[in-house]
């Protein structure tokens, strides 16, 4: 039987220096989970914006834009308006998207956990 050949992984780059060794990128841009002690704080007000966009294939998305980059609170609160909504959607560094126009729902879930809202 054959040995499988090693995959080699890039450990520096002159452009852009060290990289990770768990997802390739630069140490500085690490986008892996252990760089989540670099998350920010929850802060004890919390304002964020409502918007709704129309996608390239013609769908529309309601965003929330303005929330701190933690991302286990940015992950908990996807899931929590997904289930309240009955909608999909995803979660980004800063934001996230629900599926439809979710405007006047999202007002009163967020308003009830005491945040800003602003949209």
């Amino acid at each position: 039987m054959t040995e499988s050949p090693k995959r080699s992984r890039l450990v520096y780059s002159s452009a852009s220096g060290r990289m990770c060794p768990k997802c390739g990128w630069p140490e500085t841009d690490c986008r892996c989970s252990s760089n989540l002690a670099a998350a920010e704080p929850v802060p004890a007000k919390i304002r964020v914006n409502l918007s709704v966009e129309k996608r390239g294939s013609g769908k529309i998305v309601t965003r929330i834009d303005g929330l701190p980059r933690n991302r286990e609170l940015i992950e908990s609160l996807t899931r929590d308006l997904k289930k309240s909504c009955g909608t999909g959607g995803r979660a980004f560094e800063d934001f996230l998207e629900l599926q439809g126009d979710h405007r006047e729902r999202l007002r009163e879930i967020l308003a009830k956990k005491g945040w800003t809202v602003k949209g």
